[in-house]
């Protein structure tokens, strides 16, 4: 499928509390265009109230988010929505969509005023759905999908959207393990800027060009996954024990078990 050419993400100083409780406090966020970044960090830690400000979604307290030195603030929802797209972790509804007006909602940033779908809107939903996996399900109906095609279904609809950034919250959620390497496989493939929230450590190594480590709101690390990750940072982050393998600037990332069992084995 045609894909934009990604843009910068740039983001500075970035804090968010909820009443009194501090959330996320002065992170800064730099993401090279078609690069992709994962942010990684144990739960509570902050990461999803961070891809929502990168989405312009959650108003930070303090700090900016620009798109190749745009603001978001200038650009307006519409002018963002039609330059970013954001996957959320439990996007649900209870009204029983055909899978292809869900897809279609992508499109809706790129109408004009009193526009419907056109031949190249539907050209390019068919084709999200076949990126995900999907191809032959744009007449299936929401409720008689699984969660991993749910998930699909909103990743394609995201694609149709052709965004130059494309943010995902847990995009592995719900997907068995052949469809997280090919998502991963998917995203990687795109010159789309990627932004997502990954869990699984080893597959972060091994598909992001870049990492964010958070941990209690703060960012404690940022660069390539090798020069991230080390035994020690993940360890004391994520209170794990690992092994951590160099070659050519490639890390391999093994978890040999929790620092209690690790120690006292």
């Amino acid at each position: 499928m045609n894909s934009r050419p990604g843009a910068s993400l740039q983001a500075t100083a970035l804090t968010v509390s909820a009443g009194s409780t501090r959330i996320l406090e002065d992170v800064d966020v730099s993401v090279g265009a078609g690069h992709v970044l994962g942010v990684v960090g144990p739960n509570g830690s902050g990461k999803s109230t961070l891809v929502r400000c990168l989405a312009g979604i959650t108003p930070a307290d303090i700090g900016t988010v620009t798109l190749d030195g745009d603001a978001l603030r200038d650009l307006g929802v519409r002018g963002v929505a039609r330059r970013l797209a954001f996957v959320g972790q439990a996007e649900h509804t209870d009204i029983n969509h055909r899978v292809d007006d869900v897809v279609r909602l992508g499109r809706l940033p790129h109408r004009g005023r009193f526009g419907g779908t056109t031949a190249a809107d539907t050209t390019i939903c068919e084709a999200a759905l076949a990126a995900v996996g999907l191809e032959g399900f744009g007449t299936r109906h929401w409720n008689g999908l699984s969660g991993g095609e749910r998930q699909r279904v909103h990743i394609a609809r995201a694609l149709a959207q052709e965004p130059q950034v494309l943010i995902l919250d847990e995009p592995l959620n719900h997907l068995d393990i052949h469809h997280q390497f090919e998502l991963l496989d998917l995203l990687r493939a795109l010159p789309t800027t990627i932004v997502l929230v990954l869990h699984d450590i080893p597959l972060a190594a091994r598909y992001c060009d870049e990492l964010l480590v958070l941990d209690e709101g703060r960012a404690v690390a940022a660069g390539s996954p090798a020069h991230v990750l080390s035994p020690s940072l993940i360890a004391d982050v994520f209170r794990v024990q690992a092994d951590v393998r160099r070659s050519d600037r490639q890390v391999k990332v093994e978890l040999v078990g929790t620092r209690t069992s690790a120690t006292t084995g």
